[in-house]
């Protein structure tokens, strides 16, 4: 069963950057899309972006356009969320997930598996 564990979280200062690992168990994700989601307790969780298996296909939400981008070493084994410019609206757990693809509708039910979270606190 595919094991995602997420990790590069922590405090960090309104206009700080923080980068964000999802890393795999047993094949890695070399054949799966993922997606990265937020939740604040309390609220609804909130899509951020996603990367394809294929090279090249994005896609992001609104809330992540021009700050934030996902990207992929080579081996396909780790899949990277890179926050700049943060902000106190951008606390909140942070999950990657796994699936068979991207998709610019970014819905939750498309990833069959998901992480435990990391939290991203923004504050002075």
């Amino acid at each position: 069963q595919l094991q995602l564990v997420e990790s590069g979280g922590g405090l960090v200062e309104p206009g700080g950057s923080l980068r964000l690992t999802c890393a795999a168990s047993g094949s890695g994700l070399a054949n799966l899309a993922v997606g990265w989601f937020r939740q604040v307790p309390g609220r609804e969780r909130e899509a951020v972006g996603c990367i394809s298996s294929d090279p090249g296909a994005y896609a992001y939400a609104d809330l992540a356009k021009g700050r934030f981008t996902i990207s992929r070493d080579s081996a396909k084994t780790t899949v990277y969320l890179h926050m700049n410019n943060l902000k106190p609206e951008d606390t909140a757990v942070y999950y990657c997930a796994a699936g068979y693809g991207c998709y610019s509708d970014l819905r939750a039910q498309d990833y069959r598996a998901w992480g435990q979270g990391t939290q991203v606190t923004v504050s002075s």
